[in-house]
C-alpha cells in the first residue's frame, strides 16, 4: 500500500528471501484499538522464528515486537482485551498455553497456563466470560515423541516399527499421528485446571466456537468411523462447556460441513460446507450456510452468487490456507466472509436471512481476514499485491467501500530497495472460446529496453485455487533473471464460478491443457518474447500440467517439475488424503483406473523429449515422491537430459513456502541455474542499478 519511490535500485534474489518476514494471524482487540499478530523470519539458516508484534490501530506506528519467540503463535485477546493468550513452544513438540496482562501496547511477562504433554495445540478460543479457553490438542504418540528418541539413542535401539489399525494416520506439514486424534480441552484461568471433552469425532479435525453467553460449545465434527471415507456425513453439535453434554443440531443437509458459529443472540448458527455426498475438497462451490434453530430451515447466503468460500489466492511469502472465513455482525442480521474472485481475494458482507451480496474491498490485492473487533468496528488481515509483499492491515467497517490502513513495515525497507515488476492482467481464448486470465510481469530492464525475453509459463498448484494479485518471490526473481513471466488460472481455478472449476472434475488434462495451450499461444505472439524460447513450469498440480504439457506438445524448451503428480492410479493409494472411490475420480485405483490412468502424464511420457529438473521432497504426504522417481526413470530410460533434486524427508509438500529457509533459498537456485542452462543465458548478478 506504501508507495514506493524511484532511487538506485537492484534486482531481487534468492538471499533476499532470508529478509522477508510473513506476517499473519492478525487478532484485534474487542474495541478494535489494537492488533497484535504473529511474525515469520530466518532465523538460522536452517529455521524460522515466530515472535508476537503489537500495533495500535490509530498513530504512526508500525507497530513493536512484544516476544522474542522462538515458536510463539495463536495470540488471542480476552474477552476485556487486558489479556492475552497465546501458544509457547520453548522446547520443540511441547507446545504450551501461556498468559500475559496488556497494559497498552506493553505486554506483561507470560506466565503458563498448561503443562500439556508432547504434542500440538490447534485452534485457541477465548471464552466470551473470559474465565476460559477452549483449544484443540493432540498429544503425540509416545514413541514418536523426542524423548523417546533420545532414549532409544541412548540405549541403542531401534526405532520401533509404527502400527497402523486407522485409514487416517497422518497429514502433509503435520506428520505422521497413527491413531492420535484432537481433543476439545478447556482450561480454567483462575485454577489452572484442564477438562477434556469427547466429541466423538473420528477424524480429530473438528471445528469450533463459543456460544456468545459462554455456556455452549458448537463443533462440526464427523462420528463415522469411516469417516476420511465418508466427509459428507459430517454434523454440528452443541456441547455444555461445563459438563460436556452433547446434542446433534437437527436438519441440516447431508454434506461437509465446518467453521460453524453461532450468531450473537443465539437464534442462527453459520457454517461453511457442500450439499451432498461430496469431498471436503470438490469442484462445487463452498457454501456459507446459515441455520436457524427455531424454525429448521437453512439457507445458503451465497446460493445467488457464484463465489466460493474456499479460493486461495497462493504465493510464496504468505500464510493462506483452504479454509473458510467468515464472521458475524454484532447485531446477528448479516456476515462478513472473504471470497476470491478473478484473482483478487475480497471482503463481502451478505444478510443472514434476505439480501445480496456485497463487495467492500477493491479488486487487484488479496486481503486475508483473520478477526473482527467484537463492536465490529474493524477487521484485521493481511494484505498483498504483486509488488507489495504480505502486511498487516485493518478495514474499518464503514460505508460500502472499507478503508484498508497498513499498519506494520515489516518488508517496506527491503522493497525500497528493489527494482520489482509489475504484471499486467490479460485474458486469452481457448479453442472452444473459453476466457482465461493470465498475468504477464516483463523483467524490469528489459521491459523498459523493449528487448526481446525468454519466457517462463508458471502452473499453479491445488488444482482448485488461484493465482492472482499477490507477491511471489519466485515470480520476481525469475523476471530478475531476464525471463518474461507468465501465470494465468487454467479451468479448475477457483475465482470463476462453479462451471469453471468443475469443468475439469475427473478430467484432468483436458481443458485445463486447451487454457494453458491459450496462455502458451499468447506468448509465442507477444512481440517481446522470444518463442523458440519458451520454458514451462509449476508444482503439485502445476507439476503434473507441467509433464502433461512435455508429453503432449514440443512448444517447450525446457520444464521444471516440482512435488508433481505423475500417475494418479498409484497417488490415490500413496497420498495422506486417501481417493474416496466414485466422487473426484471415477472408478478406484483398484478396481477401475481406467479414467486415473487416462489423464496420468506418465501414460504419455514415451513422447516427452523436453529438457527436464525434477524437484521432489521425500517426506512429501500429498504427492509421494515416488511420482517424480517414475517421471526420472522414463525420462533416463529415452536418454532424455533429466536433473533430479530431493530434498530431505524433514521438508513436505509445502517446502516451497514454509520449509528451512537455507533449503528454500537452494531450491530457488537450482530454478535459476536451470533456466540459465535451458536459455543459455548469463546469471543477473546482485550489482545496483540505476533507474532511468
Amino acid at each position: 500500500m506504501a508507495r514506493r519511490t524511484r532511487r538506485a535500485l537492484r534486482v531481487i534474489t534468492a538471499d533476499d528471501l532470508r529478509r522477508f518476514v510473513v506476517p499473519s494471524d492478525p487478532n484485534i482487540d474487542p474495541t478494535g484499538e489494537r492488533v497484535v499478530w504473529t511474525a515469520k523470519s530466518a532465523d538460522r539458516p536452517g529455521s524460522s522464528r515466530t515472535e508476537l508484534w503489537i500495533a495500535g490501530v490509530t498513530g504512526s506506528s508500525a507497530g513493536r515486537r512484544i516476544t522474542r519467540g522462538p515458536r510463539d503463535r495463536s495470540p488471542r485477546w480476552s474477552a476485556t482485551g487486558s489479556q492475552l493468550a497465546f501458544v509457547r513452544e520453548e522446547t520443540k513438540g511441547k507446545p504450551q498455553l501461556v498468559l500475559a496482562t496488556l497494559t497498552g501496547l506493553k505486554l506483561g511477562t507470560p506466565t503458563p497456563l498448561t503443562r500439556l504433554a508432547a504434542g500440538t495445540i490447534g485452534d485457541v478460543r477465548w471464552s466470551p466470560r473470559g474465565d476460559e479457553i477452549a483449544f484443540a490438542f493432540r498429544e503425540t504418540m509416545e514413541q514418536l515423541t523426542t524423548d523417546a528418541a533420545k532414549a532409544r539413542e541412548s540405549l541403542g535401539a531401534s526405532t520401533p516399527p509404527l502400527i497402523v489399525d486407522d485409514s487416517w494416520y497422518r497429514l502433509d506439514g503435520d506428520g505422521v499421528f497413527g491413531s492420535a486424534r484432537f481433543s476439545l480441552c478447556i482450561v480454567h484461568i483462575a485454577t489452572r485446571r484442564v477438562r477434556t471433552i469427547d466429541l466423538g469425532d473420528t477424524m480429530g479435525t473438528f471445528s469450533f466456537s463459543w456460544s456468545s453467553d459462554g455456556a455452549s460449545i458448537v463443533a462440526a465434527v464427523n462420528r463415522s468411523p469411516r469417516a476420511i471415507f465418508e466427509p459428507w456425513n459430517s454434523q454440528l453439535v452443541v456441547v455444555n462447556a461445563r459438563t460436556g453434554a452433547s446434542r446433534v443440531i437437527q436438519g441440516l443437509p447431508v454434506g461437509p460441513k465446518s467453521a460453524p458459529a453461532f450468531c450473537p443472540d443465539g437464534s442462527m448458527v453459520a457454517f461453511a460446507g457442500r450439499r451432498g455426498r461430496t469431498d471436503s475438497y470438490a469442484t462445487t462451490n463452498l457454501g456459507l450456510f446459515v441455520h436457524d434453530l427455531r424454525s429448521k430451515k437453512t439457507r445458503d447466503v451465497l446460493a445467488s452468487t457464484d463465489y466460493c468460500l474456499m479460493s486461495p489466492t497462493l504465493s510464496d511469502c504468505a500464510e493462506s490456507g483452504f479454509g473458510a472465513w467468515f464472521r458475524w455482525m454484532p447485531d446477528s442480521e448479516s456476515l462478513i466472509m472473504r471470497i476470491g474472485w478473478h484473482g483478487s481475494g475480497l471482503l463481502v458482507s451478505a444478510g443472514a436471512r434476505k439480501g445480496a451480496v456485497v463487495s467492500h474491498t477493491l479488486p487487484e490485492a488479496d486481503h486475508i481476514p483473520a478477526s473482527l473487533a467484537t463492536n465490529g468496528s474493524r477487521i484485521a488481515l493481511v494484505r498483498s499485491a504483486p509488488t507489495e509483499p504480505p502486511e498487516v492491515c485493518v478495514a474499518d467497517i464503514s460505508g460500502r467501500e472499507f478503508a484498508v490502513r497498513q499498519l506494520s513495515q515489516h518488508n517496506s525497507a527491503l522493497c525500497d530497495e528493489l527494482d520489482l515488476a509489475a504484471p499486467v492482467s490479460a485474458w486469452a481464448k481457448a479453442r472452444d472460446g473459453t476466457a482465461v486470465q493470465y498475468w504477464i510481469m516483463r523483467p524490469p530492464a528489459a521491459a523498459r529496453a523493449g528487448r526481446r525475453t525468454p519466457a517462463v509459463l508458471e502452473v499453479h498448484g491445488g488444482p482448485h485455487a488461484q493465482y492472482g494479485f499477490t507477491f511471489f518471490h519466485e515470480f520476481q526473481l525469475l523476471a530478475a533473471n531476464g525471463y518474461t513471466v507468465a501465470y494465468g488460472n487454467p479451468r479448475g481455478s477457483k475465482g470463476y464460478g462453479v462451471a469453471f472449476c468443475s469443468a475439469i472434475h475427473g478430467s484432468w488434462g483436458g481443458k485445463d491443457w486447451m487454457d494453458v495451450q491459450a496462455i502458451t499461444r499468447a506468448l509465442q505472439r507477444d512481440p517481446q518474447v522470444d518463442r523458440t524460447r519458451i520454458g514451462i513450469m509449476g508444482g503439485s498440480y502445476g507439476g503434473y500440467m507441467t509433464l502433461w504439457a512435455v508429453g503432449h506438445s514440443k512448444d517447450y524448451c525446457g520444464a521444471i517439475s516440482d512435488r508433481c503428480v505423475s500417475n494418479i492410479v498409484s497417488h490415490c493409494g500413496n497420498s495422506d488424503y486417501p481417493n474416496v472411490p466414485g466422487i473426484y475420480w471415477k472408478g478406484a485405483a483398484y478396481s477401475d483406473p481406467s479414467a486415473m490412468w487416462k489423464s496420468s502424464p506418465l501414460r504419455a511420457f514415451s513422447k516427452a523429449r523436453t529438457p527436464m529438473l525434477l524437484i521432489h521432497s521425500e517426506g512429501d504426504l500429498r504427492c509421494n515422491i515416488e511420482q517424480s522417481e517414475q517421471i526420472h526413470a522414463a525420462l533416463c530410460a529415452q536418454s532424455v537430459p533429466v536433473r533430479f533434486v530431493r530434498y530431505p524427508r524433514e521438508t513436505s509438500h509445502g517446502m516451497s513456502r514454509a520449509g528451512p529457509p537455507d533449503l528454500r533459498i537452494h531450491r530457488l537456485n537450482e530454478i535459476v541455474s536451470w533456466w540459465q542452462r535451458v536459455f543459455q543465458l548469463k546469471p543477473t548478478t546482485s550489482r545496483r542499478q540505476r533507474v532511468p
